[in-house]
């Protein structure tokens, strides 16, 4: 690991938190746990983080939705923000779907160490 990464994770299942929680801390990083879309782009407006995870599916405000949002702040002059977005679905035409749609990475559930950590090498400078 480069450096320690602050990283902002929006999932609202509160087991997937803990996990992600848990992975990051175990790695070396910090996380801001929120629980949906529209908190993770608030969380965004308050603070700068190295990279997000980003749950696909959300009640509040789904992660693809959220994901369009922040990719428009960043188009209107907005500092980029690493996404990796993190699904159940973990077939070749939903990475790619993730990918066409802004993310800049992408992770299955559940959770793994190893993939995890691989992913924030690949997309965090």
């Amino acid at each position: 690991m480069a450096r320690p990464l602050r990283v902002l994770v929006a999932d609202d299942n509160p087991l997937n938190l803990r996990i992600a929680a848990r992975l990051l801390r175990d790695m070396g990083h910090s996380g801001v746990l929120v629980n949906g879309g529209r908190q993770a782009l608030q969380a965004l407006q308050r603070q700068a983080f190295d990279v997000m995870l980003l749950d696909v599916t959300m009640p509040d405000m789904g992660g693809l939705e959220a994901l369009a949002e922040l990719r428009a702040l960043e188009r209107a002059g907005r500092r980029h923000t690493p996404v990796i977005m993190v699904t159940a679905y973990d077939l070749p035409e939903d990475r790619r779907r993730l990918l066409d749609a802004g993310a800049d990475g992408y992770v299955a559930k559940p959770l793994d160490a190893e993939r995890l950590a691989a992913e924030l090498a690949r997309v965090v400078p």
